[in-house]
């Protein structure tokens, strides 16, 4: 499953992804916001949507936006099992995928027109982790400090 959660400031760029994911019939959960409301607070958004990836991280996914994409990325990634990019290129998701097997992307709406944004999400939906053993051995090395 894909989880979609955004502040205020990336919003507008959630409400594009869904669209999209509409559009090609890919099934996905809004963990919010529900609204635009210039005082919330990505932790209330990021962290559930982390958890829900945290459940089964080789098949779920999310995708968060806000303005600058940094602090999603440290909540999310305090979650067990989440591994959180932020992304703004589309060859940066492909390998953040491919090497990294990210489960969670994070989109700087501020930074990124909404055209790009969608094509990064559509290239980080389409990449697979390689699974070459460097790879794998790097997360291995990782994952302990889950431990």
């Amino acid at each position: 499953m894909i989880y979609l959660a955004a502040d205020h400031g990336g919003f507008n760029l959630k409400e594009a992804i869904k669209k999209v994911l509409d559009e090609v019939g890919m099934e996905y959960v809004d963990a919010g916001a529900h609204q635009l409301d210039l005082a919330d607070d990505y932790p209330d958004f990021v962290i559930p949507a982390a958890r829900k990836v945290s459940e089964n991280p080789q098949t779920n996914r999310a995708i968060m936006a806000c303005r600058s994409g940094s602090g999603e990325v440290i909540a999310a990634n305090k979650v067990k099992d989440v591994r959180a990019t932020l992304s703004w290129d589309v060859q940066h998701a492909i390998k953040s995928r491919q090497h990294d097997d990210a489960n969670v992307l994070v989109l700087p709406a501020d930074y990124i027109p909404v055209e790009k944004a969608l094509d990064i999400v559509g290239a980080w939906l389409d990449s697979d982790f390689s699974n070459e053993e460097r790879h794998i051995r790097r997360l291995q090395k990782i994952a302990e400090i889950d431990q």
